[in-house]
């Protein structure tokens, strides 16, 4: 292992681990899918590498396909719905709208439904728009064949993906409204900014309590919301609900009694919101009080 090598490993880190993440939708996996990567890395001799880049990228796209079928048998075993571990996000993310489009809860859930090497071609080809030779080499297809496999993962994505996109800005102020609606215990108000054909994901992992299934319908969420977090906040618990960003995009924070419960991100459609996600598994809230924030730099 050279001076140089290590350099072009850590000047890559950042896209390494955002395309490991967007595979695993595990901010733990991903750190092991880097480790894995770097020790192969360490064992390769420079004078064999042509573009470090994309070899590095090969590295880290096998082993996290390789993650992805270790996975299979947790989350078959898993209590309730599975959410994606929540990602402290740096500003300059957001300067990136198809990276943050494609970090967002919703968007990773869409993620979740493709297979492994769909899913591989589309994070390469879509988010960081890889070229078809390359991705061709990464995952052992020709390039005609990865370009039809590309194909399919954008129609299947297409399909399944958020019609309207909503600015940061819409999004927060969809969440501040949301926020004071269940700080103030205000049924009406929840129900004005929740689309009626809402669904609400939750996530415990069955350390916490969470809804095992989804649940739909603004009444059904709002008073859900109202009879979970606006009841702990009249049972003598401290209730606050703060603003953070996490996967690109705003989200709320939430705390019991100075500790941390969860983050709640939200899918926001003209204005309201139509999808909720809140992560209460602290598996999976473990590492945002001492994560560094994702960073492009």
């Amino acid at each position: 292992m050279t001076d140089l090598s290590t350099e072009l490993f850590v000047a890559h880190r950042n896209l390494l681990f955002t395309v490991a993440y967007e595979m695993v939708g595990s901010a733990a996996d991903a750190e092991d899918v880097l480790q894995e990567t770097w020790l192969r890395w360490s064992e390769v001799g420079l004078d064999h590498v042509r573009e470090p880049r994309a070899f590095l990228l090969r590295i880290t796209t096998r082993q996290a396909l390789n993650r992805i079928r270790s996975m299979q048998g947790r989350k078959e075993v898993y209590v309730g719905s599975w959410l994606p571990e929540p990602l402290l996000t740096a500003p300059d993310v957001a300067e990136h709208a198809e990276l943050v489009e494609s970090l967002s809860m919703a968007m990773m859930l869409v993620l979740e439904t493709l297979a492994p090497t769909e899913r591989a071609v589309f994070v390469l080809r879509e988010v960081f728009d890889v070229s078809y030779d390359e991705i061709a080499a990464v995952v052992d297809k020709s390039p005609a064949a990865v370009r039809q496999i590309a194909h399919r993962a954008r129609r299947h994505v297409a399909a399944r993906r958020p019609r309207e996109a909503a600015s940061p800005r819409e999004t927060r102020a969809a969440l501040d409204a949301f926020r004071q609606a269940v700080e103030t215990g205000d049924p009406q108000a929840l129900l004005d900014v929740l689309a009626p054909e809402v669904v609400l994901v939750a996530d415990g992992g069955g350390v916490r309590q969470a809804v095992l299934r989804p649940v739909v319908g603004a009444d059904r969420v709002a008073r859900l919301m109202l009879g979970g977090l606006g009841r702990a906040g009249g049972a003598g618990l401290r209730l606050t609900i703060g603003p953070t960003v996490v996967n690109g995009n705003p989200a709320l924070v939430v705390h019991l009694n100075d500790q941390l419960d969860g983050i709640l991100a939200a899918r926001v459609e003209h204005a309201r919101i139509t999808g909720l996600y809140y992560v209460r598994n602290p598996d999976k809230l473990s590492r945002l009080d001492s994560a560094t924030a994702l960073t492009l730099r």
